[in-house]
């Protein structure tokens, strides 16, 4: 489907007090002053929080329901096709490749190009961190930006569902997602019990890169009481590295390999690693492969990552107790 750019919208950026939002749900179209439809729920102008929830934030305000937005974030595209707001994109980063067709580009939210950003003439833009001083170059062309760092757990994912649903005139259809994805993570977390005491290796890459329970990742794990090995390794890092020498030692009783996709890891592969064929979780087939990017990114998709972990432990259960 080709995306054709859209002429943006009047828009004022301020900074003001933290406002709180909540979404509300209702049916229908209503008509604006103007005589034009608006979505169920939208009201413009509308303050946004912009950052993370508990933290150094602002608000940014979105003048008139965006025609043209950039999404320089995976996980922020992944929410606008989930709350309906898909059409209303015309670019997205080069990182950004779900759901199927969406309008990626080569734009970098690592390393923002501002006029190649600008040349999409947005009339807002969200990303993940402020790289490249990204907030003021936009603000300066009069573009908001609406910053949705790393969700720290999933009340915050469910927040900057709310907010893209505010900020993109479709409040209704967020305010119903997350209710959907609370109900689908609890029936998930409640078809398992008993699981008290597994422990986990999830491995983010090769080189034994991995999380601790202080992270996004971790608190999915925690939903189902499993504890990660590297909780106890000397260290203060959320994703730290630790040798292969401690892995083996640790013996967890489940083996999550998140590098399938980027790096070619199986669970056959990893047999062959020094001292890793004696591990429990390796000998019993308990090494399991998750797809990375559902793994990694705290949108919609958390959903199918809480309902794997399910199965696994309900694998895994019956072999590490009684």
């Amino acid at each position: 489907m080709p995306y054709q750019r859209r002429r943006p919208a009047a828009l004022v950026l301020t900074i003001i007090s933290i406002l709180v939002l909540t979404a509300c749900a209702s049916d229908g179209a209503q008509k604006d002053p103007d005589g034009g439809s608006s979505k169920a729920g939208a009201a413009f102008p509308v303050d946004v929080l912009s950052g993370p929830q508990n933290g150094d934030n602002t608000t940014i305000t979105v003048a008139a329901e965006p025609e043209a937005i950039v999404s320089l974030s995976p996980t922020a595209t992944e929410m606008l096709w989930a709350v309906g707001a898909g059409d209303q994109v015309v670019a997205v980063d080069d990182q950004s490749d779900y759901p199927e067709g969406v309008p990626t580009t080569k734009l970098s939210g690592y390393k923002p190009n501002i006029e190649a950003i600008l040349s999409y003439e947005p009339d807002l833009v969200i990303a993940s961190s402020d790289a490249g001083d990204l907030v003021s170059a936009l603000q300066k062309a009069k573009v908001p930006t609406l910053l949705l760092p790393s969700a720290a757990d999933l009340d915050e994912s469910y927040s900057q569902i709310e907010r893209i649903g505010a900020a993109t005139g479709h409040v209704a259809e967020a305010a119903k997602l997350v209710s959907e994805m609370r109900s689908d993570i609890k029936k998930a977390v409640d078809s398992v019990s008993g699981a008290d005491g597994l422990t986990y290796y999830h491995e983010l890459d090769p080189t034994n890169f991995t999380v601790t329970g202080d992270t996004f990742i971790g608190e999915v794990y925690a939903l189902f009481a499993m504890t990660s090995i590297a909780d106890a390794a000397d260290t203060k890092d959320a994703y730290p590295k630790l040798s292969s020498e401690y892995i083996v030692e640790a013996d967890p009783d489940v083996i999550m390999l998140a590098d399938g996709q980027c790096c070619g890891v199986t669970p056959e592969k990893i047999r062959n690693r020094a001292g890793w064929s004696q591990m429990s979780a390796v000998r019993n087939d308990r090494t399991y492969t998750l797809d990375e990017d559902i793994a990694s990114r705290w949108g919609p998709r958390v959903v199918d990552f809480v309902q794997r972990i399910a199965e696994i432990v309900k694998k895994s259960q019956p072999a590490t107790t009684g």
